[in-house]
């Protein structure tokens, strides 16, 4: 997977194909709880490696998917 994701599109194929992860809803809220923790070390990490911006980004694809599942 990869930081630099061209649409949500883009993302979800990412995620479904190559992570090999099912967006349903308990995962999403899940993912979506645990980037809005800011003392979550999973969330630590990945805003270490690819910023609030980016973070942001990732919760609004989590919140499309969620609509979607």
């Amino acid at each position: 997977m990869e930081a630099s994701y061209k649409s949500y599109a883009h993302w979800r194929a990412e995620i479904i194909e190559k992570a090999r992860v099912t967006l349903d809803a308990d995962y999403c809220k899940g993912r979506m709880a645990a980037l809005a923790n800011a003392h979550d070390p999973s969330t630590k990490a990945f805003l270490k490696a690819y910023g609030e911006e980016h973070r942001d980004q990732v919760l609004k694809w989590f919140e499309q998917a969620l609509a979607e599942s």
